[in-house]
């Protein structure tokens, strides 16, 4: 094979897919990346046997064929290469090397063949639907810092994607939850996603999402069946292995009679948090609310470092309640919203509290009570 391509278009496609590999590998075909010209173009692709990319970029193709290279290597030498200059990658006669050429800079690469590369595509989908850039962000965004890292729970490592009628529409969900607080983001269900399987899209696999969606784009083509679901990103196709788990009834666990609404500005309040957060070295120290009427107390007690304590103002016309939460997860929380106000619906300092953004009514969070 011999091609010519622009060093920012081929660092760009290598970006997206150089991440998928893994830094250890105790199989040496997975960390390489396939290197394939074809009808002028040079297409790449990378797996780690769960997640695979596959990029197509425009390039001048003298002759077609493909071989596999280290992937991060080909990565940092493309990187390090001048900005606007051409790299020429072209192949020996027995196909074992690689000449990467930019300038005077000169590389050769150990190759290994094509055919010992491994294809997870092959199968099925059942369903099929495009879904806005924005919309499949927001999504992901409002719910996968909830997703548990916790191996044990192995069905809890990612977002719980599913349909489900609420007040008369159908409704696409994204739900993600460690035990500890729960994130749930929904919209409009798209056409073609009626009657399909509820997934869950690994936490990994929601991680590369995210970046690609962060590039921008319209429309996403979403192709999925009970065992794996495909993005068709612009040239950028990821398909992945989906969790083979039964998500729990996460209804159960969103309360519905907390009748005390607290109504609080979300960056007074978040910056609040993360002031008398300061005082405790350790992660995951609770912080108290003490809530009057019209009133907030944030309290932080740590016996090696100090007392910190915060009042705000706040609409509150409930009894009087003293609860406390991991500053960390107040946080987080606070962080997703995107509205000017957040309110907590509280039940009593022993039962979870449940979380409104103020600006956007397809999310909720719910937050276990910390003892304080």
């Amino acid at each position: 094979m011999r091609i010519i391509i622009e060093r920012s278009n081929l660092l760009k496609t290598l970006g997206h897919v150089h991440r998928v590999v893994e830094r250890r590998n105790t199989i040496p075909i997975l960390s390489n990346v396939l290197v394939k010209t074809e009808d002028g173009a040079l297409r790449l692709k990378a797996t780690d046997l769960d997640l695979e990319i596959t990029e197509t970029v425009a390039a001048n193709g003298e002759q077609e064929g493909a071989t596999t290279v280290p992937a991060h290597l080909l990565y940092d030498i493309v990187r390090k290469l001048a900005d606007g200059s051409e790299v020429k990658l072209a192949t020996n006669a027995e196909g074992s090397q690689m000449t990467v050429t930019s300038g005077r800079s000169n590389f050769r690469l150990q190759c290994l063949p094509e055919s010992d590369f491994p294809d997870i595509t092959a199968g099925t989908f059942s369903h099929s639907f495009k879904i806005a850039a924005s919309a499949l962000a927001r999504l992901v965004e409002r719910t996968q810092f909830a997703i548990s890292t916790e191996e044990t729970r192995y069905y809890l490592n990612g977002i719980f994607l599913h349909t489900i009628e609420s007040e008369g529409k159908l409704r696409l969900r994204a739900v993600a939850t460690d035990g500890h607080r729960l994130a749930r983001a929904e919209m409009e269900a798209p056409a073609g996603s009626e009657g399909m399987p509820g997934i869950i899209i690994p936490r990994k696999t929601v991680g590369e999402l995210q970046k690609l969606l962060d590039d921008g784009g319209d429309d996403i083509l979403v192709e999925l069946s009970d065992s794996k679901i495909r993005f068709t990103i612009g040239p950028v196709v990821m398909t992945s292995k989906l969790i083979d788990g039964t998500f729990p009834d996460y209804q159960r666990v969103i309360p519905q009679g907390n009748d005390k609404a607290l109504t609080l500005d979300r960056q007074s309040f978040s910056a609040a948090v993360d002031r008398v957060s300061t005082i405790s070295s350790e992660r995951g120290r609770a912080v108290k609310l003490a809530v009057t009427a019209g009133q907030l107390t944030l309290t932080v007690n740590s016996p090696d470092s100090g007392t910190a304590t915060e009042e705000l103002a706040v609409g509150y016309e409930s009894d009087d309640i003293e609860i406390g939460f991991n500053a960390r997860y107040l946080l987080d929380i606070t962080g997703q919203l995107s509205g000017d106000e957040a309110v907590f619906m509280l039940a009593d300092p022993g039962s979870p509290t449940l979380i409104k953004d103020g600006g956007d009514d397809g999310t909720l969070y719910v937050l276990m009570p910390m003892r304080v």
